[in-house]
């Protein structure tokens, strides 16, 4: 005798499939958004890395811990073109602003010819139109994600700076450096969990980054 599937049957698997598609849906409509999640934590990890192999004290430099690896977010240089992107850099030369200028920023290890920024003002070289840019254009989340905010919880933030730098064992520190007087205060040590938020037009995701380890971690 032929076997066959009932119609009861059939519409159980219906159901089932759509289940699926229902649960599936919300990870895959934003695909952009945790491809940028994941790149920037990534970049996190990789900040710390060369804070960790890069340590920056000199005891003959009173202002040697201004001078630490740090990842940058800004949405307001026209060198990003106005979207949000990011810098990763060590701030060494002269007065140490916290600007990032163009021998600053760190080279990209997969191809020597690029600085890791997604835009920056400091040359022309750095700027997203220009033809000839030198950086890493998927730095520029505004452009190559959709990213329309990226968010610091208060935790993480030292008035309006959206940035954290890293000191020689990993361990993150907030805010612009440029006017601290000590290696560590507790204006710009990390106390608490740093959650950065990553938002496109319809959805955000979050990083975590550890206040003792400096780990960084995406949560939902």
């Amino acid at each position: 005798m032929k076997k066959a599937f009932t119609l009861l049957e059939l519409v159980f698997v219906i159901v089932v499939i759509g289940i699926l598609v229902a649960v599936m849906l919300p990870r895959t409509k934003s695909n952009f958004l945790y491809e940028a999640a994941i790149q920037v934590q990534s970049h996190i990890r990789y900040t710390q890395h060369l804070a960790m192999l890069n340590d920056k004290f000199d005891a003959n430099d009173t202002s040697w811990h201004k001078k630490r690896w740090q990842i940058l977010f800004s949405d307001n240089s026209s060198g990003a073109g106005g979207k949000w992107a990011y810098t990763i850099f060590a701030d060494v030369n002269g007065a140490s602003t916290g600007n990032p200028t163009e021998t600053e920023i760190a080279v990209n290890p997969q191809n020597s010819s690029q600085r890791m920024t997604g835009g920056q003002t400091g040359s022309s070289k750095l700027k997203i139109d220009n033809p000839n840019f030198i950086g890493m254009k998927k730095m520029n989340i505004g452009r190559s994600y959709g990213i329309v905010g990226v968010t610091f919880s208060n935790s993480c933030r030292v008035g309006t700076s959206t940035r954290l730098a890293f000191d020689y064992l990993g361990r993150p520190l907030k805010g612009n450096l440029k006017d601290t007087t000590e290696s560590y205060d507790n204006t710009h040590l990390l106390k608490n969990d740093c959650n950065i938020t990553l938002s496109d037009s319809s959805d955000s995701v979050t990083i975590q980054i550890d206040p003792e380890t400096g780990y960084a971690r995406i949560v939902f």
